[in-house]
């Protein structure tokens, strides 16, 4: 019999609460001197070699047979087989999903748009599509086909002809539901490949993987500190940190729901954070009661144990107002409402990554098949981040065309503002439009 579970409970406005809290939420995610420098060394490599390389280091640190880079390329017959070789349900699973998330992802699409002033003026913004991205596929201790469909569908809906996606295959094996999820996604190209050395491939392109434009998908430290190397080069979605989940209950929705909710994000890692909050302490006790007798059912609950030990936690707040500030405080990646009324605590919750309303919505079908996507800002930023989105995979384009009378009345103004700047070539320039 396993022992007993050791979660640490917390009470808002205790002594040593804030203190708690702070080393609660704490997460260092930045690299050591030791991955900076093995990065550096990685993505240098690549620069300098580059599919040679990428077939050493892939040998190495994926432990892949190939024995030339042609074979660490996925071709489109070979995805379009491993779709058609899923059980029917599975398959019908994927495309319920993408479905779902390409309709979403739609209502998100922004439109080109320019007005003209009475002068003749026009001023405007044109969308556009980015040329090319990479979509990194993580596949180390499991594999993520809902990454594939969160990550290449937004691209599509946004008009991005070329999507070259990246997963690594250790001892060469890829399994068959992300390849029949690639399939489906619309992936234009893909390639065996992970770890820094993808990441550097993507950036700055070999004989044979090309150069994109953006780079987006989780990955482990190597990934993301490769990423924050690289960008600059290209753009990158976010550097990821741990998955979170933050279920604030009224004490009406049956514990062993609360508990398993708390164990889906918990079962990601050793690292990821799930924290309970209420205001209602006899059902805190109901819950740490379900979440004792079910994590010795659990698949992953050595896992699940760590992770609640480590970085979890059960919290009594005195009041739902409190509650709302707790929210807004740890700016959680996903947050369950789990109450009677979650519309009317929209208004005042400022800061959260995905946000699950009401007793019957599982964080986990948001992960999967909900829609919205599952990539969601970590560690705090959902302060000043979003997820990832249909606009991540799109720029835009000022438009500025002046008439005759506009080039006149804004050369005026240029010209008196650039003067104050003393930059002479500016109001000069902004003046020669000017009628006389």
């Amino acid at each position: 019999m396993s022992e007993a579970l050791v979660i640490r409970k917390l009470k808002a406005g205790a002594p040593e609460f804030d203190r708690q809290l702070e080393e609660l939420l704490s997460w260092e995610g930045v690299s050591s001197k030791e991955v900076q420098n093995s990065v550096d060394e990685i993505i240098h490599q690549v620069r300098q070699e580059g599919d040679q390389a990428l077939l050493a280091l892939t040998q190495k640190f994926d432990r892949h047979p190939a024995e030339s880079f042609a074979e660490l390329e996925i071709s489109q017959d070979q995805l379009r087989e491993a779709f058609e070789s899923l059980a029917p349900a599975r398959r019908d699973a994927l495309k319920a999903a993408a479905e779902r998330i390409t309709r979403y992802h739609e209502k998100q699409q922004q439109e080109s748009w320019q007005y003209r002033e009475a002068d003749g003026t026009l001023l405007g913004q044109q969308i556009m599509p980015l040329d090319r991205v990479g979509v990194y596929v993580p596949g180390g201790k499991a594999a993520y086909p809902s990454s594939v469909l969160m990550n290449v569908l937004p691209a599509k809906v946004a008009g991005v002809k070329e999507i070259i996606m990246v997963a690594p295959a250790p001892e060469g094996e890829l399994n068959p539901l992300v390849l029949g999820a690639a399939w489906l996604a619309g992936a234009t190209r893909m390639f065996a490949l992970g770890g820094a050395q993808a990441v550097a491939a993507l950036a700055y392109g070999t004989e044979s993987v090309p150069a994109v434009d953006k780079i987006v998908g989780p990955g482990n430290i190597f990934v993301a500190t490769a990423k924050r190397a690289v960008f600059g080069k290209v753009g990158i979605d976010m550097i990821a940190g741990p998955s979170e989940i933050l279920v604030v209950c009224d004490g009406q929705t049956n514990p062993d729901w609360i508990a398993m909710d708390l164990f889906s994000q918990a079962e990601h890692d050793e690292d990821a954070q799930s924290i309970f909050v209420t205001w209602d302490p006899a059902y805190l006790e109901q819950v740490e009661a379900s979440i004792q007798r079910l994590l010795p059912t659990m698949e992953r609950a050595e896992i699940i144990r760590t992770s609640l030990q480590e970085r979890g936690a059960l919290i009594t707040v005195a009041s739902e107002q409190e509650a709302l500030e707790m929210i807004n405080r740890i700016a959680p990646e996903h947050l369950e409402l789990s109450v009677e009324d979650p519309q009317k605590w929209l208004p005042e919750i400022r800061h959260a990554g995905a946000i699950f309303m009401g007793r019957y919505t599982a964080e986990a079908v948001g992960d999967y098949c909900a829609g919205p996507n599952h990539v969601l800002p970590t560690s705090g930023t959902a302060r000043f981040s979003s997820p990832l989105g249909v606009y991540d995979f799109q720029k835009r384009s000022s438009l500025i065309f002046c008439s005759p009378e506009g080039a006149s009345e804004l050369g005026k103004i240029a010209g008196e503002l650039a003067d104050g700047e003393s930059l002479t070539a500016h109001a000069r320039s902004a003046r020669y439009r000017v009628k006389d």
